[in-house]
């Protein structure tokens, strides 16, 4: 009989860190699921040391800058070299020669030790949380039972591209926005310190008769240009309070609920969340994942804590014997056609192939909003810049025209 140290996330978010003791892997982890809630971590700590040594390398952050390509060109080359007959430990070996990031490679090079000391290669990816996600170990831990070790990394494989594909698409939606902001307040900035006081001695003695918008802009300058210093703490102080208070619980909650309201944002980050979660529960349940793991597993890489509580209370009711669809229908953030579908997957017995489907389908929605949402933005952002510089550009030249009337 062996100890083993777990990590379990309860639906209600608390976390449960302890030790159990087992006659084998499986059995702990039914142990640590019968907690109530998603096994993060499990490790075997009667090895000689060995377990608790990669335990607290995990902690300390062993696996830390591994980036999303790392990990999908590690994934892809093990699948293609498994499904070629290669061992398991020749792979890990050859895999680790080629990496260049040493990070990734400190991680492979602890996998090969591992596997070559029997353990079970899910057991030895459970060691790298900040690596390996929860549903990542467990699809592959389905695939070791089912025997499908290379064809479940190819699936893998492809959900961790369709990720970072949607990763990418997301963040071109948002540079677009970002380089106008960015040039709209550069310009700003530089026509109040630089351009404007530079026509403000044209206007010595004459603020009688200049109108408001050049009042307005000339206030703003003059304090700009004498008290710059109160603006850059004001920004990054704001900055720093802003990103600390996202980091609290209910600057956490307050923020994501933010990203579902925002005009535009809203539509894009909706069909991320439910897109992100389908194809989560798609890809677990079709791996062979047990239902209950696999809704903890969604709820936990949902992406936003209103989508996430969703799953938990989905997770609650199917622990109480309850089906899936009907605590789906009741959410407010999930489509009636998917709680649909869903309901009919479960009477046919359907289930994971109508996740698929479905997933699928909302994959292609995501790709749709993105478009629409970048296509709305652009007008808007340039219609917003060209409005800010024909403000100033009006301030200084009116004047102009209305002392020069005067002087006629």
């Amino acid at each position: 009989m062996h100890t083993y140290q777990y990590r379990v996330r309860r639906t209600s978010g608390q976390m449960l860190v302890g030790t159990l003791r087992a006659d084998s892997q499986l059995l702990a982890a039914q142990q640590a699921r019968d907690l109530g809630g998603a096994v993060l971590e499990l490790i075997r700590l009667s090895d000689e040391g060995a377990g608790k040594k990669h335990g607290l390398l995990a902690r300390l952050g062993l696996g830390q800058g591994v980036g999303g390509k790392d990990l999908l060109a590690f994934t892809s080359q093990l699948a293609v070299m498994t499904k070629a007959g290669i061992g398991l430990t020749t792979a890990l070996e050859s895999i680790g020669d080629q990496i260049t990031n040493p990070n990734m490679a400190q991680v492979v090079s602890t996998l090969k030790r591992d596997v070559e000391s029997g353990r079970q290669f899910s057991e030895a990816l459970q060691r790298f949380p900040k690596v390996f996600s929860p549903l990542y170990v467990n699809m592959v831990r389905a695939s070791e039972l089912s025997g499908s070790f290379g064809h479940m990394l190819d699936r893998i494989g492809e959900y961790l591209n369709q990720q970072m594909e949607t990763k990418r698409q997301v963040t071109g939606a948002m540079v677009y926005p970002a380089i106008i902001v960015t040039m709209a307040l550069t310009t700003t900035v530089f026509m109040l310190t630089f351009v404007l006081p530079r026509f403000m001695i044209l206007f010595q003695g004459k603020e009688d008769i200049l109108p408001l918008p050049t009042k307005i802009l000339m206030a703003m300058s003059a304090s700009m240009v004498g008290y710059w210093y109160i603006y850059l703490v004001t920004v990054v102080g704001g900055t720093t309070g802003f990103t600390y208070f996202i980091r609290t619980e209910f600057g956490h909650a307050w923020w994501d609920g933010a990203k579902l309201k925002i005009p535009i944002c809203a539509k894009l980050c909706h069909a991320l969340y439910l897109s992100r979660g389908l194809r989560t529960m798609g890809e677990l349940v079709n791996a062979g994942v047990p239902m209950l793991d696999t809704i903890a597993i969604t709820a936990e890489v949902s992406g936003n804590l209103h989508y996430a509580r969703v799953w938990q209370r989905v997770h609650l009711a199917v622990r109480k014997g309850q089906r899936i669809a009907p605590t789906l229908a009741r959410s407010k953030f999930i489509p009636p056609s998917v709680s649909q579908m869903i309901s009919a997957g479960e009477d046919t017995g359907a289930l994971a192939e109508i996740l698929k489907d479905v997933s699928e389908f909302y994959d292609k929605q995501l790709k749709a909003t993105i478009k629409a949402v970048t296509a709305a933005i652009e007008p808007i952002m340039i219609v917003a810049m060209g409005a800010i510089v024909g403000f100033i550009a009006a301030s200084i030249l009116l004047p102009i025209f209305k002392i020069s009337q005067l002087v006629g």
